[in-house]
């Protein structure tokens, strides 16, 4: 599973589908702004990051120009970042609590973070053919992370887009998208028996700087998070012991 999930980030890491997306993840890099001159940019599609056996999934919306675009990892090198990574440390999903380049040795714990969207988009607003290109890797992804069972989307897009992959991967037991709740910060589904869905606003400059999301509100959704794996814990150890017990 490991070997796959390796195979298919250096095949996400190649991709090119998208021509406007191609050509703004490349220009960026070009006129990179003065506080980044001594960086070679990383501006390609950027793979998932994480824990192979993880049981949470966090899916975010696209690399920032100047973050992920930038640095080659999920949410590192920016603000959001800054926000995520801090909230995982604290509930024990990241062994240090900032991010800062691909190569800083940092570890997720039971946590796997990935993206509606590998490349950077222009004025961070992807189009609809853009999200459609992307998703099919997001769900053979996922297919490989056997163990989830818990998914937090960051913002709108993110949220529309985990509906679309449950879709997919769990035709026989997911409700259709069109019959779901509107996105909204703390809304909690039962998507399947085993998974569930937290939403949350994303942690964007936009949304933190005016007050629409603030610590103790992201703390909620992972808090939330941490919960639900440790009754999971807790629901996995007493059917071990159930079946022990009945067994001769």
């Amino acid at each position: 599973m490991e070997q796959k999930l390796a195979q298919l980030q250096a095949e996400i890491v190649m991709c090119r589908r998208c021509p406007r997306l191609v050509v703004w993840r490349e220009e960026v890099a070009r006129h990179k702004p003065r506080r980044y001159r001594e960086w070679e940019y990383w501006s390609k599609p950027v793979p998932g990051f994480g824990d192979p056996h993880a049981r949470l999934l966090i899916v975010g919306l696209a690399p920032a120009a100047h973050g992920a675009n930038r640095t080659g990892r999920m949410f590192t090198g920016d603000r959001s970042g800054e926000w995520l990574y801090r909230v995982l440390h604290r509930f024990g999903f990241a062994d240090r609590p900032e991010s800062r380049h691909r190569e800083d040795g940092l570890r997720l714990r039971d946590c796997y973070i990935t993206a509606a969207l590998r490349c950077a988009p222009p004025q961070n607003k992807p189009q609809a053919e853009e999200l459609r290109n992307c998703r099919p890797f997001l769900e053979r992804e996922w297919a490989l992370l056997e163990s989830v069972r818990v998914v937090v989307a960051l913002g709108q897009i993110a949220y529309l887009t985990v509906l679309r992959a449950v879709s997919t991967l769990y035709p026989s037991e997911a409700k259709r998208p069109g019959a779901l709740p509107r996105f909204r910060h703390g809304l909690e589904l039962a998507l399947t028996p085993t998974l569930t869905l937290l939403a949350s606003f994303h942690p964007s400059q936009q949304n933190t700087f005016t007050g629409r999301l603030t610590e103790p509100m992201f703390e909620t959704i992972f808090r939330r998070a941490r919960a639900l794996l440790d009754m999971a814990d807790v629901t996995s150890l007493r059917c071990e012991a159930a079946l022990s017990e009945s067994t001769p």
